[in-house]
């Protein structure tokens, strides 16, 4: 089993968000559980990475040649993948992965994590989704979400999709057993 940390390229100011990185990267080894990222030396991506290498875990990076090109790349990784664009990194990384799992980051962690729901909730993958919230990082935007389910812009089994949890071992618990829901995407004038 191989599941795809999406993270920041940052540390942010909290130091949890780094022990977190750490502490899952670890985790995952010693479950022999392989990570796929981003392919950075950098933030949350490198402590994730190096601590998942120093358990002895498998680590794959996927990183854009733009990025490789400024020096960010992870050059202590025994398979690092180089690709031409972003949407190819994220292809990739999909389909190296057997699960998706969002740390703290930016936009682009974000962007990463709603594409490959956004893919589930199609039905082109059934593979689980899944939030880290460390520190609380995630509250607000899953209230959000709750209330996109509130305002009838999503479905609720599409919502319930999205794991969230703060803790690595139940987050990795919800993710062994997850099942995907089996609902049309679609939210008619009679389903309001």
């Amino acid at each position: 089993m191989r599941l795809c940390i999406f993270c920041g390229s940052n540390a942010g100011t909290n130091p949890v968000y780094l022990e977190a990185a750490t502490r899952l990267g670890q985790t995952l080894a010693k479950a022999g559980i392989g990570l796929v990222y981003g392919g950075a030396s950098v933030g949350l991506m490198g402590a994730v990475a190096n601590a998942a290498l120093e358990a002895g875990g498998e680590v794959i990076g996927v990183i854009p040649r733009s990025l490789w090109e400024k020096e960010v790349a992870h050059t202590g990784l025994d398979d690092l993948r180089i690709v031409d664009s972003m949407h190819q990194r994220k292809a990739l990384m999909a389909e190296l992965s057997d699960g998706f799992i969002a740390l703290p980051g930016g936009v682009g962690t974000l962007e990463e994590l709603f594409e490959v729901w956004t893919w589930a909730q199609l039905g082109h993958h059934q593979k689980p989704c899944a939030l880290l919230n460390i520190n609380g990082y995630y509250d607000r935007l899953a209230g959000f979400l709750d209330h996109m389910v509130d305002e009838a812009f999503v479905k609720a089994p599409h919502r319930e999709m999205l794991i969230v949890e703060q803790d690595i071992d139940a987050l990795l618990k919800a993710i062994d057993s997850y099942q995907a829901p089996t609902v049309g995407k679609w939210i008619g004038r009679q389903e309001t």
